[in-house]
């Protein structure tokens, strides 16, 4: 049975990730910075680590020969400037401590597939971004990403495989965007955000774990964008929330000065706008179950 080392198992991305891994029979050993999450089971085995103190109990890589790595703090939480500082150093502490381990005690790993996200694209209302593009911006999360992405690629060095999975707006009932999209229009107080023709390149959360588990399969290595077919402006999302959840969106666009007022420099991740294209993973034979947004969220509400 193959086995997979998950970092950030028990988070929203994760949590289904390890559903597809066990409806396919990988068993998973994963990485928590909780004690309490840590479980004993068969297919499903916990692993203490502290990035911040450099902690990690070996054992976690026994019988792996894969890594999907998802660690790193919520970008969804007030930017002060001690929050931005753990938004970088968790992302790039995880991945530090698990190549220092595996080449201090001559681990065998064949493929890393580190999260990634298309936060590392400038803000463009006409540029459609492929994988390819790398004149990023100095903004907040294109340093994020980039030095996400550079901690990744050190792992070549220790001849693993890396890939990168750009990750777009992740829509799940259970957490993330959606359920902050949707309660305000179930209480008739929904409206577009900012200038509402920001491009909002979004993926179905079980679409996103079957990239992963895609990019696996056949290790491919190198960067994939995780985006639906189908981009499309903020007030559109918000209108086909709307219509599935049947609440009429009646008030006008919050204008952006107010959004920045109220959440600050994360106001970037509702104004900002990326169209973002998923060519790369189709051409190689992906497809998605879920290509337009109005499908994707009657599943989902």
């Amino acid at each position: 049975m193959q086995k997979i080392l998950i970092t950030g198992a028990t988070g929203l991305v994760g949590q289904e990730i390890v559903k597809h891994c066990h409806e396919q029979n990988i068993a998973v050993n994963y990485l928590s910075t909780s004690k309490s999450k840590l479980e004993n089971k068969p297919n499903y085995k916990g692993f203490y680590w502290n990035p911040s103190f450099g902690e990690i109990d070996v054992n976690c890589f026994k019988n792996v020969d894969v890594i999907i790595n998802l660690a790193g703090a919520s970008i969804a939480q007030r930017w002060t400037k001690s929050y931005k500082e753990e938004i970088l150093k968790s992302r790039v502490e995880a991945l530090q401590l698990l190549y220092k381990t595996i080449e201090t005690e001559n681990i065998s790993i064949k493929h890393l597939v580190s999260a990634s996200a298309i936060g590392i694209y400038p803000d463009s209302l006409t540029h459609y971004y492929e994988e390819d593009f790398n004149d990023f911006d100095d903004g907040f999360l294109s340093h994020v990403v980039s030095s996400w992405e550079h901690e990744a690629n050190q792992f070549k060095s220790l001849n693993i495989k890396v890939s990168k999975i750009r990750i777009g707006i992740v829509l799940s009932e259970k957490g993330g965007a959606l359920p902050q999209l949707v309660k305000p229009i179930r209480w008739f107080v929904g409206s577009a955000l900012g200038c509402g023709n920001q491009w909002q390149s979004w993926i179905h959360i079980e679409d996103l774990a079957a990239i992963f588990m895609y990019v696996i399969k056949h290790t491919f290595e190198g960067v994939f964008n995780a985006v639906a077919p189908n981009a499309v402006p903020q007030k559109d999302m918000v209108k086909n929330i709307g219509r599935v959840v049947k609440r009429p969106i009646l008030l006008p666009a919050v204008p952006s000065f107010i959004l920045k007022l109220v959440l600050g420099e994360m106001s970037a991740l509702v104004l900002e706008s990326q169209r973002v294209s998923c060519n790369k993973i189709e051409n190689l034979g992906f497809s998605f179950k879920y290509y337009y947004l109005q499908p994707a969220l009657e599943d989902l509400l």
